[in-house]
């Protein structure tokens, strides 16, 4: 028998587009699976919709929002898969995406994450992830492999890779009770890449497989800016390079990082975006306080 896939997503005031999940998940050929949706603490608990047409879904509910790790952890204590496959909720998947990375996770117990293809739900052709670039050391930045470009062969290849996409992940179940579940002290950004990290750290590679394809509906032009996005990726990226950068690299780091909080600061300011230029200077004070 194929190992047991837990799959686990995370509902927050979305319900419809997680159904919509769900169906694409009903027509997945990899039949061993468990589905989880955990829910943080949404205005209405979707919790009746989705049992009236999922019935096989374990629903988690949560009375507060614990952010994108803090939910996919509830549902790890639960999950009894050899595997952990991470969707986010605004995706929908292939029917024959988890095969692909069962495979290349049977075939090597090194391989502690694999990172599924991602294409534009909107831009059915071109591709938002096809694995990623090493965290840079002072900027603490990644860019993803193909971003943007139209799929092709040059992108159709298992290779290993620094980084995953936390929209579509594999994750062996040894390397999480190694490593630790996902970081919570994010909430919000960043928290794949820690745990990327940590995994790495204890001996796994992550691997990038193409055949496995997920349509993500995120969108391929920059939204509208907000206090929170702008508060948690400000605040995590200094975070980020708390945890992991040593010594000169670090100082180099840290203030580099904080001389483009600055500059973000006297940019919004005169963009007349007050709120954003607040919400980078509460971030940089958050990481001088904690």
């Amino acid at each position: 028998m194929k190992p047991l896939v837990s799959i686990i997503t995370v509902n927050f005031n979305q319900t419809e587009v997680t159904i919509s999940l769900l169906k694409s998940l009903r027509e997945v050929t990899y039949k061993n699976i468990e589905v989880f949706v955990v829910d943080n603490a949404s205005k209405e608990s979707p919790n009746i919709k989705i049992k009236e047409q999922f019935p096989e879904v374990n629903v988690i509910l949560s009375k507060v929002n614990l952010g994108f790790a803090g939910g996919n952890n509830l549902a790890i204590e639960q999950a009894k898969g050899k595997y952990m496959m991470f969707l986010n909720n605004d995706t929908e998947v292939k029917p024959d995406f988890l095969e692909p990375l069962v495979e290349v996770m049977e075939k090597d117990n090194h391989v502690g994450i694999c990172s599924s293809k991602l294409i534009f739900y909107a831009h059915p052709d071109t591709i938002q992830f096809a694995g990623s670039s090493p965290l840079h050391p002072i900027k603490i930045q990644s860019f993803a492999v193909g971003y943007g470009q139209k799929d092709s062969e040059k992108y159709s290849q298992t290779v290993e890779t620094a980084l995953a996409h936390g929209a579509a992940m594999l994750v062996r179940s040894e390397a999480i009770s190694k490593a630790g579940k996902m970081p919570e002290e994010y909430f919000l950004y960043y928290e794949e890449i820690d745990w990327c990290e940590r995994i790495k750290k204890e001996g796994f590679k992550i691997m990038f497989v193409p055949d496995s394809v997920v349509l993500h509906k995120e969108s391929i032009s920059i939204g509208k800016q907000s206090f929170i996005q702008v508060f948690y990726k400000t605040r995590n990226r200094i975070l980020l390079a708390r945890k992991w950068r040593k010594g000169n690299e670090k100082i180099i780091s840290l203030a580099y990082l904080s001389a483009t909080v600055f500059r973000d600061i006297l940019k919004y300011f005169t963009q007349r975006k007050n709120d954003l230029a607040r919400a980078s200077w509460k971030a940089l004070l958050w990481n001088i306080q904690n």
